[in-house]
């Protein structure tokens, strides 16, 4: 009896009947893409089209309840000279530059204390990570009353102290504002940069700083010799994050100022959505966000090139 015979009593397919398409189905190399593919899906429809057809709406005159025409380059043309988109994209630069510099400053000296051995480390833990489980608009409320130019808690702390004669108006002076946001965006995003580098903090083999100790190196040295050389890749993906997630901030700004005063707090995620929604363009609106997408490149493309330059995830060497 033949092989091919055999394989048919038993119930089984000969191998030359069995197709290119069998083996994909129980290839290995195959199994994870076809895993893959309802996530894939899933992304496709609720992250790749919107984003595709609001670069399509920036480039037509569509309104809120018209359908709008192609006008090509017309509303990029039209932002270029528009002094309020200018004033949004500085004020976004100015607002995440600052806020995730000293978010991570802050975040690294938080996490570095609290990998330190102290009583009561848990609850301390969790207590750092209050401001970022507080949902953004109550975060963005309670700013609002510490900010408020009557009753203002801070305002009042300082003039019984005799530091200030009057109140400050912090939601109502321009540069006060803006450091104000500042401040609000700081205080909800230094427990995510803290939590997430503690991490990566106790990751690191005690070993490894045993030596160093032996070998006479002090506090500093270690530190920039040992911890933040290791820390690196869980930097960058964390500040990428954070860069991310403060170019995109909607909630607090609007909560606290609606972009006032005088456009002065507006960022490019604020002032599209005043232009689309509210002022019913919805074109110009999809060019404002179109236009933030570039940064958003440069932010993830600095942090990729950053990894592959230290080689982490193959174990190799600095570049």
């Amino acid at each position: 009896m033949t092989d091919v015979a055999a394989d048919r009593r038993l119930g089984k397919r000969p191998a030359r009947d069995i197709t290119a398409w069998d083996r994909l189905k129980v290839n290995r190399n195959w199994l994870g893409a076809w895993y893959m593919v309802p996530a894939a899906a899933f992304l496709l429809l609720f992250l790749a089209y919107p984003l595709l057809l609001g670069v399509w709406l920036s480039f037509t005159d569509t309104r809120i309840g018209q359908a709008g025409e192609f006008v090509g380059l017309e509303n990029y043309e039209w932002l270029w000279e528009d002094s309020v988109f200018w004033m949004s994209v500085f004020n976004t630069l100015l607002y995440t530059g600052v806020a995730s510099i000293i978010k991570f400053a802050v975040g690294l000296y938080l996490a570095l204390l609290l990998n330190r051995h102290m009583p009561f480390k848990a609850i301390i833990r969790a207590v750092v990570l209050i401001p970022f489980i507080v949902p953004t608009v109550l975060s963005a409320i309670a700013f609002w009353w510490l900010y408020d130019s009557q009753f203002s808690i801070i305002s009042w702390t300082l003039r019984q102290l005799g530091l200030i004669a009057a109140n400050i108006n912090f939601l109502g002076d321009v540069w006060n504002a803006r450091w104000s946001t500042i401040f609000a965006n700081i205080w909800r995003g230094v427990p995510f940069v803290a939590i997430t580098l503690l991490a990566g903090l106790q990751t690191i083999s005690p070993s490894l700083y045993e030596a160093a100790t032996i070998d006479g190196a002090r506090s500093w040295q270690m530190f920039r010799h040992v911890t933040f050389p290791l820390l690196t890749p869980i930097i960058a993906v964390v500040m990428t994050f954070s860069v991310l997630f403060t170019f995109t901030d909607f909630q607090l700004i609007w909560v606290l100022t609606r972009g006032g005063p005088v456009n002065a707090t507006h960022l490019m995620a604020t002032l599209s959505y005043q232009r689309a929604i509210l002022g019913g363009y919805l074109g110009e609106g999809a060019a404002i966000a179109t236009a933030m997408i570039p940064f958003l490149l440069a932010a993830i493309m600095i942090s990729w090139f950053g990894l592959q330059r230290r080689k982490w995830q193959q174990g190799g060497s600095d570049g």
